[in-house]
C-alpha cells in the first residue's frame, strides 16, 4: 500500500468504531440509558449481541441486515452512520495528515453527526455532546494549527448568546403573530436550549467568524428543506440537523466562501 494512504486509512478504520460509539450515544443519552451496561442487544428478541456481529459494516454485511436469532431487520442507520464517520475521518487526515489539526477536525465533524442524529431522531441533543463537545474545542484549540483559546473562547460565547438572542426574539415574534401556536406545539420557545448549546460548541471549534458563517448556512437549509414541511403538517423542525450539516461546510470550506464573498460580492481585493 502506498505510505500516503497509511495515515488516512488508520484513521478511516478508527473512524469506523468511532461511528460505532456515536450510534450507541445518540440512541441512548437522548432518552437517559447507560451506555456501558447493559450491552448491545436486540430490540425484538432481547438476545445479547455478541462482539463478532458488532464490527462496523461488515457484520451488518454478513448479517444481511439483520438479527442473527429472530431476523429482525438492523436499521440501516447504523452502518451509514459507521462508514459515514469512517469517511470523515480518513478524509479528514487525507487534507491535514497525520496532525493536530486533523485530530481536532475529525472529533468536530463527529460530534456533528452524532448531534445531528439525536436531533434528528428524538429532537433532542444531549449536553454530553453539547457542553462535553465545547470543553473539547477549548482544550483542542491549543494543538498545533488549532484557532487558539481566545478564538475558540470568543467563538463560544459568540455562539450561545447570538443563538440564544435569536430564540428569545422568534419566540416573541410568533408569539405576536400567532399567539398559542408554540404552546399547540407542546414548545415554551421558538428555538431548544440544545441547539443553543450545540452553537457554543461549534463557536469553540470554528471561532467568531465561523459562527456566523454556521447560523447562516443552516437558516438557509432549514428555511428551504425543511421550512415548507413543518409550515404544512406542522411538525417541529429538527434545526440541529440544519447546523451540524452548516458547521461541517464551515470548518471544511468556510474560509474559501469567505474570500469568494469579500472578493466577488463586495468587491475587495483577495
Amino acid at each position: 500500500m502506498d505510505e500516503a494512504w497509511l495515515v488516512p486509512g488508520a484513521a478511516g478504520l478508527s473512524g469506523l468504531a468511532v461511528g460505532r460509539l456515536l450510534n450507541i450515544y445518540s440512541t441512548r443519552w437522548p432518552i437517559d440509558l447507560p451506555i456501558i451496561s447493559p450491552g448491545s442487544r436486540c430490540s425484538e428478541c432481547s438476545s445479547a449481541i455478541r462482539w463478532y456481529d458488532n464490527i462496523p459494516v461488515l457484520s451488518w454485511l454478513i448479517l444481511s441486515g439483520k438479527c442473527r436469532y429472530c431476523s429482525m431487520q438492523i436499521p440501516l442507520q447504523y452502518p451509514v452512520v459507521e462508514l459515514t464517520s469512517g469517511l470523515l475521518c480518513a478524509g479528514i487526515f487525507m487534507i491535514h495528515g497525520l496532525s493536530g489539526e486533523a485530530l481536532r477536525g475529525s472529533v468536530f465533524l463527529c460530534l456533528l453527526l452524532g448531534m445531528s442524529i439525536s436531533d434528528a431522531r428524538f429532537y433532542i441533543i444531549p449536553d454530553e455532546f453539547s457542553l462535553g463537545g465545547t470543553i473539547l474545542g477549548l482544550a483542542m484549540s491549543f494543538l498545533p494549527g488549532g484557532i487558539g483559546w481566545v478564538s475558540a473562547v470568543g467563538g463560544a460565547l459568540v455562539g450561545y448568546t447570538f443563538l440564544w438572542f435569536i430564540a428569545a426574539a422568534g419566540t416573541r415574534i410568533i408569539e405576536k403573530i400567532s399567539p398559542g401556536r408554540l404552546e399547540e406545539a407542546g414548545l415554551d420557545k421558538a428555538m431548544g436550549g440544545g441547539d443553543i448549546k450545540m452553537m457554543m460548541m461549534v463557536g469553540s471549534f470554528v471561532g467568531i467568524s465561523g459562527v456566523a458563517e454556521t447560523a447562516f448556512l443552516g437558516s438557509l437549509g432549514g428555511l428551504i428543506v425543511y421550512g415548507p414541511v413543518a409550515t404544512l403538517y406542522r411538525r417541529l423542525i429538527p434545526f440541529g440537523v440544519f447546523l451540524a450539516v452548516a458547521g461541517a461546510i464551515t470548518y471544511l470550506w468556510g474560509d474559501a466562501m469567505m474570500d469568494w464573498y469579500l472578493t466577488h460580492i463586495m468587491g475587495l481585493a483577495a
